[in-house]
C-alpha cells in the first residue's frame, strides 16, 4: 500500500521539473493522477509513469485561464468522481530585467500564471474536496516568496501571493476538512532554471551552484516531489495554511558571501 493508494490527484506542471517527479511519486505511490500542462510535453510525463506502472491521464491547459481549470477539474471529476489532492505547480519564472525596463504586460503575465493560476486551482478543485469533506491542496511557492535576492520583482512577488494565499485559504476552509500548503523551493535544476545552470557550466564554476545554503549544493526535482506527496497524503494530516522552504537551508539565514576554505 502506497502513501497515496487509492487518492485522485492532479498536478499541473507536469511536463518537465517538478512536475514530472511529483506525477512519477504519485503515481508510484498509488494515486490516479492527471498530469496537466500548457505545453505537449505533458503526454511524455504521462507514458514514463504508465511505463513505471502507474495510473496516469494527462491533458494540456493553461492554468491561468479560467476556462482551462474549470476543463481540467472537469477531467478529473468525470474519470474519478473526487478529487483528494491538487498539487498547483506550473509555473513562469519572469526574467530578471532591472526594475526601470519592467513593464506592467510582462508583471500580468507572471502574476497571471504564477498567482491567478494557483487561486483557479483552489476556487474549483476546493468545491469537490468540501463536498467530500477532505482534500488537500498544494500550492508551489519560492524562497523568493519569502525575502529579497533569490528571484525577480515580478516572480518573487507572485510566490510571495502564492504563500499569502495558501494562510488566508486556510483560514477561508475552516471546518471543511481541506487543506492547504505551501511548499518553497530553493534552487532547482528545473527547465525554469536550466539557463542558469548552463551559464555556470560554460564558465566551469558549476560547482558554486547552491554555495550560498549550508548544504552547499541544489537540490533536484524529485526532492520538492517527496515534500509534495507527505503535504498531498494523510501523513501531513494536521500540517495546514504552512510555507515549508525546501531549499538546504538558504532561508534559515540572510545573504552573505562564504569564506572559501
Amino acid at each position: 500500500m502506497g502513501r497515496m493508494s487509492g487518492k485522485r490527484a492532479i498536478i499541473t506542471g507536469a511536463g518537465s521539473g517538478i512536475g514530472r517527479a511529483s506525477s512519477l511519486l504519485f503515481a508510484q505511490e498509488g494515486a490516479q493522477v492527471l498530469a496537466v500542462d500548457l505545453n505537449e510535453s505533458v503526454h511524455e510525463t504521462a507514458e514514463l509513469v504508465r511505463k513505471a506502472g502507474g495510473q496516469v491521464d494527462a491533458m494540456t491547459a493553461d492554468v491561468g485561464n479560467e476556462a482551462d481549470v474549470r476543463a481540467y477539474v472537469a477531467r478529473a471529476m468525470s474519470a474519478w468522481g473526487g478529487i483528494d489532492a491538487i498539487f498547483a505547480n506550473a509555473g513562469v519564472g519572469g526574467g530578471a530585467l532591472p526594475l526601470g525596463e519592467q513593464t506592467p504586460e510582462q508583471w500580468m503575465e507572471v502574476l497571471r500564471v504564477n498567482l491567478i493560476g494557483p487561486f483557479l486551482a483552489v476556487k474549483h478543485a476546493s468545491v469537490p474536496m468540501i463536498a467530500q469533506g477532505q482534500g488537500s491542496i498544494v500550492c508551489t511557492a519560492s524562497v523568493a516568496g519569502l525575502r529579497a535576492n533569490a528571484g525577480g520583482h515580478p516572480y518573487s512577488a507572485s510566490k510571495a501571493g502564492v504563500i499569502s494565499l495558501v494562510q488566508t485559504t486556510a483560514n477561508s476552509l475552516t471546518g471543511t476538512g481541506v487543506r492547504i500548503n505551501a511548499i518553497c523551493p530553493g534552487l532547482i535544476e528545473t527547465g525554469m532554471t536550466r539557463a542558469t545552470f548552463d551559464y555556470a557550466r560554460s564558465r566551469g564554476t558549476s560547482d558554486r551552484i547552491g554555495q550560498l545554503n549550508p548544504m552547499l549544493r541544489h537540490g533536484v526535482p524529485s526532492e520538492i516531489a517527496h515534500m509534495a506527496l507527505f503535504l498531498a497524503s494523510d501523513d501531513a494530516s494536521y500540517v495546514n495554511g504552512q510555507a515549508i522552504a525546501v531549499d538546504g537551508g538558504l532561508s534559515s539565514t540572510h545573504p552573505f558571501k562564504r569564506r572559501r576554505t
